[in-house]
């Protein structure tokens, strides 16, 4: 007699197939088997079925992404409001009086104060470093809107800036108007008085004048500019006399006017300095003034509110007969 065997008999390593019966026809598939099977089919039959649009359309392949897959964020992009505005490049004429220069850096610190982040830099027409074409070559490749520290409309406005920005052709320049005429510089005026000892009681009366002196030019714009001011200004001081008076290039001069105004019974006559910041025609206009001379225009806060307003404004004027526009009739 052989001894019975041991040996168990050999299993396949894989499960068992839907095909799998006993020879009873019974399906030989172990129950865990069956739901992996189901599991399969239900995926394919979604896979298949996703394939599908709603309007019984086949949506192309390369369309559909598998369920698992981690939809990676989209990189933000960068908000217009969050790139760096254009530089705020002050253009002031310069002088030889030390005192102009030191005026003009704290005027540009109150613009500073007012709008904290905006790169504000200096350049100089003439007289005083950095100059002008230094400054624009430190911007190549910015954007810079120039805003002319000047008064009224003149050679420097209509033909040095002009230049100055055409020679430096890596800089996306934009030209502002000039500071004047504009109530704001009108309340500096004012300002600017009073320290003097402008009397709010002088206002309508007959003996009280005012002698705006500017520097002076041969351009008929420039000197219409200034008559505007001189007569905001009157309205300002309600109704009070204000006559213009230039230091050089046009008349009347300020000693003139004022003799004038005595003729006239104005014997209580202030002389407003119409003037960025000291210099030599500031000095002149002062040493003819009766009592005390006001002090130029320098670092009052509506001067830095005004350098700002311009720079504005020439930013919202986008196309070039806008900004021709601003600086004929500004």
């Amino acid at each position: 007699m052989t001894e019975p065997s041991t040996q168990q008999p050999r299993r396949s390593p894989l499960p068992p197939t839907a095909t799998d019966t006993d020879s009873g026809g019974r399906s030989t598939v172990p129950l865990d088997s069956t739901a992996q099977l189901l599991t399969r089919v239900t995926a394919q039959l979604a896979t298949q079925l996703s394939l599908v649009s709603r309007n019984g359309t086949r949506r192309p392949m390369h369309r559909t992404r598998p369920s698992d897959t981690p939809r990676l964020p989209a990189a933000p992009r960068p908000s217009p409001a969050e790139a760096a505005p254009p530089t705020l490049l002050v253009v002031a004429h310069g002088s030889r009086d030390p005192q102009a220069l030191r005026t003009v850096l704290a005027l540009l610190d109150r613009v500073r104060d007012l709008r904290p982040g905006l790169d504000v830099r200096l350049g100089h027409i003439e007289l005083n470093q950095p100059l002008l074409p230094d400054t624009l070559d430190g911007l190549r490749g910015a954007d810079a809107v120039l805003v002319p520290l000047l008064l009224g409309r003149g050679h420097h406005v209509k033909h040095d800036l002009p230049a100055a920005a055409a020679a430096a052709p890596s800089v996306r320049t934009r030209i502002a108007a000039p500071l004047g005429p504009h109530p704001l510089l009108v309340e500096a005026l004012y300002g600017r008085l009073v320290e003097a000892g402008w009397d709010p009681a002088d206002e309508g009366g007959r003996r009280a004048a005012v002698v705006l002196a500017a520097a002076g030019s041969r351009d008929p714009d420039s000197a219409q500019d200034t008559r505007r001011t001189a007569r905001m200004l009157a309205e300002r001081l309600g109704g009070v006399p204000v006559v213009p008076a230039y230091a050089s290039a046009a008349t009347p001069t300020v000693p003139a006017a004022l003799r004038a105004l005595a003729a006239r019974g104005r014997h209580r006559t202030f002389v407003a300095s119409y003037f960025t910041a000291p210099g030599r025609f500031a000095s002149a206009a002062a040493s003819a003034a009766p009592r005390t001379a006001a002090v130029p225009l320098g670092a009052h806060p509506a001067m830095a509110r005004l350098l700002l307003h311009r720079y504005e404004q020439a930013l919202s004027a986008t196309a070039p007969s806008e900004m021709v526009s601003l600086l004929a009739s500004a």
